[in-house]
């Protein structure tokens, strides 16, 4: 039997990550202003990590979906010979896996492949299928159940940007175990400004906030929270509830609910098994705490993936995933169930009549 080793990290494995992350950062910036798709601005990310000599030598790039490979280039589809070559195995390189992968079976033998490590994306929402998000419903179960994988579902090339950089530091600067794992979706997104440098790091801890609006106004309010390419339909929703119903919006993009709701949940371990101590709270505590208007997620892949969080919003919490209606295999969650289920909420905490609710729903030809 072959033993197969990991990956030895060593000194050259930060000088390795931090030659990527420079050469990331004085990269064409046009992704910044989220006019590029998360998809194109890893395959551009990818693309200049290796034809640069500078960074060619410090990256290993895998390429196993399609979209990506370059014609008439010698392309590594996997990762296994660098399970096998002594150079590589002696010291360990920046791994940016570039998949195509419908199951979480075809995630699992990924991540083995690359001992666990690295940062691996997943175009297959790009692909036909007949699964929401292209992916079998259980992959979004795997990624959020497994501790060493830490998702995330980017809404425009600024997030995947963003995420890639804190990838390469924390997994080959600072030394962390794990895997960092996008999926990315091929549509500009052209709603927001450019992700400035608080809000990229807020992204990287799960949420941050897109708009600003009157904290004195009188009229009612809800939080809509939006994922990938969902977030989207989100920011068509809040233009409808504002122009049609004289809703106000707060605005986030959610690129990891995993993420919070793991943080949350250990914020809360902690305050449990050290009641004599300073409180301690997480970042999704801090987003959601500043008033108790209805809060609605929604994500492309089912509701379960929004639901983690609910434990931790005082507030009314609603979830809208691929799960929730008749066109659960439509590729695009429909704005108008996003407006009903907002103003539902209003109702449900009487801020609006209940009548608004049928009225939306005879409005937008839902019944």
């Amino acid at each position: 039997m072959i033993g197969f080793s990991s990956f030895s990290r060593t000194p050259g494995t930060r000088v390795a990550a931090q030659a990527c992350i420079d050469k990331i950062r004085t990269m064409t910036q046009q992704h910044t202003v989220g006019l590029c798709s998360p998809l194109y601005t890893m395959i551009n990310i990818a693309n200049g990590l290796e034809r640069d000599p500078g960074t060619a030598r410090h990256i290993w790039v895998v390429r196993a979906n399609k979209q990506s490979q370059v014609d008439g280039a010698c392309t590594r589809i996997n990762a296994w010979p660098l399970r096998l070559v002594p150079a590589a195995c002696a010291s360990e390189k920046p791994l940016l896996y570039l998949a195509s992968s419908a199951t979480s079976a075809e995630l699992c033998a990924l991540s083995s492949e690359s001992a666990h490590r690295g940062i691996l994306c997943n175009d297959i929402e790009t692909l036909p299928s007949r699964w929401p998000k292209g992916a079998h419903p259980w992959v979004s179960i795997w990624l959020a159940a497994n501790p060493q994988c830490l998702p995330f579902d980017p809404a425009s090339g600024a997030e995947a940007h963003a995420i890639t950089l804190a990838a390469l530091h924390s997994l080959y600067v600072e030394d962390n175990d794990g895997f960092y794992y996008m999926a990315l979706h091929d549509e500009p997104y052209e709603f927001v400004a450019p992700i400035s440098q608080v809000s990229a790091s807020h992204a990287l801890k799960g949420m941050y906030r897109l708009n600003e609006i009157d904290a004195d106004a009188a009229g009612p309010r809800v939080r809509l929270l939006g994922a990938g390419r969902a977030l989207q339909s989100v920011v068509a929703a809040a233009q409808l509830l504002r122009e049609d119903w004289n809703v106000d919006s707060e605005l986030w993009s959610c690129p990891s609910y995993t993420r919070l709701a793991r943080d949350a949940d250990k914020a809360q371990r902690w305050n449990r098994m050290h009641p004599a101590m300073p409180r301690r709270s997480a970042h999704l505590l801090d987003c959601m705490s500043l008033n108790d208007c209805p809060v609605v997620a929604v994500t492309g892949y089912g509701r379960h993936v929004a639901d983690q969080i609910g434990a931790h919003i005082t507030s009314r919490f609603v979830t809208l995933g691929a799960d929730s209606t008749e066109t659960a295999l439509d590729t695009r969650l429909d704005k108008h169930w996003i407006v009903v289920l907002a103003l539902r909420a209003l109702a449900d905490d009487g801020r609006i009549a209940q009548t608004c609710v049928s009225e939306a729903m005879s409005l937008y030809s839902l019944q």
